[in-house]
């Protein structure tokens, strides 16, 4: 019987396996590090209360990004280039979800609907690595090597998310309800066959490098066309509610030191 925890529990202990993982999860959080710099650096004068709180989440995710090349370098492993398959951010943006990084790297402000693009599109992806690393811990939180760094990362993740919550709830009121329910509806439904496509890609790459027969592949396929049936016909709604989070101002200070 296949199961997350085992699956993981493979990856962990295979020096090919757990380099990929850990390379593939350094990629996209340098990449979410530069996004948030740059948007930050971008935003429009009547809104750089939010600039601050934006920054933080940036240095949040390039800390999580040297978390995992710091667990590549406990292990005396370097890292791999990212299929681009498995590449997340990118396949998103080829999708037209979120800012488009050309518009980011540009020296242009940003206007109000491009920061409602971006917190709605943040409150979608947020909420995926939210839940990921939610598992992870469960079943990993006590684990040697790379328990407390998901532990820091998920507290990370439980935070970016209150922060979306409450910023766009700021935003709706002020006038940008129709935009937020529009983005956030067309962003969950692209998350959903992105993370479908991107999880079949990484178990494939994973697959060969850990010699998985042809039946286990397969099934595992399968269980991942399954989990996007059940996100499809609904399951994707968790994604584009909004409620005040119970933990207020979430990105309200420095981000937090990477000791583990």
């Amino acid at each position: 019987m296949l199961s997350a925890r085992g699956l993981f529990e493979e990856i962990l202990d295979n020096d090919d396996s757990f380099r990929l993982f850990c390379s593939i999860a350094a990629s996209g959080e340098a990449q979410g590090g530069w996004e948030n710099g740059r948007i930050a650096a971008l935003v429009p004068e009547g809104m750089r209360d939010l600039a601050p709180k934006i920054t933080r989440h940036g240095a949040d995710e390039e800390k999580h990004g040297r978390i995992f090349d710091a667990l590549l370098k406990r292990r005396g492993l370097e890292p791999v280039d990212v299929p681009p398959a498995t590449d997340y951010t990118m396949l998103l943006e080829q999708r037209g979800i979120g800012l488009p990084h050309d518009k980011l790297r540009r020296d242009e402000p940003l206007t109000e609907d491009d920061v409602v693009v971006y917190l709605s599109h943040s409150r979608v992806t947020e909420q995926r690595a939210a839940d990921q690393m939610d598992m992870l811990v469960k079943y990993f939180g006590d684990h040697p090597l790379v328990g407390n760094a998901i532990k820091i990362i998920s507290a990370d993740e439980v935070n970016h998310l209150a922060y979306c919550h409450e910023e766009l709830l700021r935003l709706a009121r002020r006038g940008h309800g129709r935009t937020i329910q529009r983005v956030l509806h067309e962003s969950a439904r692209a998350e959903i066959r992105v993370y479908r496509d991107v999880s079949i890609a990484v178990m494939d790459q994973m697959g060969r490098v850990l010699g998985w027969p042809r039946a286990k592949s397969a099934l595992l396929t399968a269980g991942i066309h399954g989990l996007y049936a059940v996100e499809r016909a609904g399951g994707w709604r968790r994604m584009v509610s909004l409620s005040m989070p119970e933990r207020r101002d979430a990105l309200g200070g420095p981000a937090t030191a990477a000791a583990f």
